[in-house]
């Protein structure tokens, strides 16, 4: 699944493409990819909008159009495409004409992706979409004291809060393992054990690792590329995630691949300590 630099890469890609262009019209192929308002009001309100503000939270992308907003949720194996021309394609579900002859496809495998329009809201974070989703990694309120307080009385691994969207969002399983490590701690350890000084470093360590994988594009693994000729880079800055058997960077002990809450997951055993 595409983490928050993904989503930022396929973002600003498409910022340089599609800014202020006109949607002409929209066809939505499988109507469940739209889950507010139906597919039919769907296309009906956004003809004639225009591509004009681009923004993410999280693992959401957010268009801001004349006076709606678009948000996108790629889910496991959602992507964009632009074609000169309609495309016939089973996994095509849904297809925005452009002002400048092009079409926007959205492409999805599994179908989990999803869309919703709503009226335009100067704070695009208030729509209901986003009522249980936590800050994201780098909103400035996401610091030591926010984070200390969502885990101190959390019983969860520390892994698994920072998987939980509610509170704080767009990391993924790819970046959790970098910032545990980054941070010294097993992602293993009880999150009710993490002190205010871990909390300060996992905010610091999370908030540099986004914004290097934001830099290099974001991180392609299997199936994932932003489908907008953008491949990521940041798989070569990995310290330990995909890297079972080679040597740590610090410490050069063997990396380890082990299962936490049912994720595969890679860890130093010797600079990692649990809590």
């Amino acid at each position: 699944m595409p983490e928050a630099p993904e989503v930022q890469t396929v973002l600003s890609t498409l910022e340089t493409q599609i800014k202020d262009l006109e949607i002409l019209s929209c066809q939505v192929l499988y109507n469940k990819i739209v889950s507010y308002p139906d597919s039919i009001r769907f296309c009906e309100e956004i003809q004639g909008q225009h591509f004009r503000n681009f923004r993410r939270l999280g693992k959401y992308l957010i268009f801001e159009l004349d006076d709606l907003d678009l948000i996108v949720h790629l889910r496991m194996e959602g992507k964009f495409y632009l074609f000169d021309q309609p495309k016939t394609d089973k996994h095509i579900h849904v297809q925005f004409f452009l002002s400048d002859g092009r079409v926007m496809c959205y492409h999805d495998t599994r179908k989990f992706g999803r869309m919703q329009l709503y009226a335009h809201r100067q704070d695009p974070f208030q729509h209901p979409c986003f009522e249980h989703i936590g800050k994201d990694v780098l909103d400035p309120e996401f610091n030591s004291e926010y984070l200390y307080a969502k885990i101190h009385k959390c019983k969860k691994n520390l892994k698994s809060c920072l998987l939980d969207q509610s509170i704080v969002a767009g990391i993924g399983n790819i970046y959790a393992d970098e910032i545990c490590f980054s941070a010294l701690l097993d992602p293993r350890s009880r999150a009710n054990r993490i002190s205010k000084k871990d909390c300060e470093n996992i905010v610091f360590h999370t908030k540099r690792i986004m914004k290097g994988a934001m830099k290099a594009g974001g991180t392609t693994i299997r199936s994932y590329t932003s489908s907008l000729g953008v491949t990521g880079l940041f798989q070569l800055k990995l310290k330990v995630h995909s890297r079972k058997g080679e040597l740590c960077p610090v410490c050069q002990a063997p990396i380890k691949k082990i299962t936490v809450s049912q994720r595969g997951t890679y860890l130093c055993p010797n600079c990692q300590k649990r809590k």
